[in-house]
């Protein structure tokens, strides 16, 4: 899925629709996957600052890739995910420009409109973060 096809359930925008393409597959217990690819190229907004002369994607960034993979896996016109919580987030090595973040990303539970996944990120088949978090699919309004 492209960036255009992801505009169509996803609300993000120019320069925080950060996912470059996603695509669902299924693990060998046949468990749907969100995979996500998302190219570091150097001149991103959340770069500018972090840190100068030594960039470094920050934190909160590779979660929010984490959780606009995982959304593929649920998407419906007209819903916006809005984070709930994260849990157990660990940061193992930095990301920087020039990587290419694989994310890896599934659905664990829900109930109603609330849903809970686990996901991670990773460069050159290195772990760079885990997470668990959880997400609410609410009605846009228009």
């Amino acid at each position: 899925m492209t960036q255009d096809e992801m505009k169509k359930y996803l609300p993000h925008r120019d320069s925080m629709l950060l996912i470059g393409e996603a695509s669902v597959l299924q693990d060998e217990d046949g468990t749907p996957v969100a995979v996500g690819h998302t190219q570091i190229r150097g001149d991103e907004w959340f770069l500018q600052g972090h840190f100068p002369g030594n960039p470094v994607v920050p934190g909160v960034i590779l979660c929010e890739i984490m959780a606009q993979s995982v959304s593929v896996l649920i998407m419906k016109e007209n819903t916006t995910p809005y984070f709930t919580g994260m849990d157990h987030v660990k940061w193992k090595k930095v990301v920087r420009p020039g990587d290419l973040l694989v994310t890896e990303c599934r659905i664990t539970r829900n109930r109603g409109h609330f849903y809970w996944a686990k996901g991670v990120g990773k460069v050159n088949g290195e772990l760079c973060v885990s997470a668990e978090f959880s997400f609410a699919m609410m009605t846009r309004e228009e």
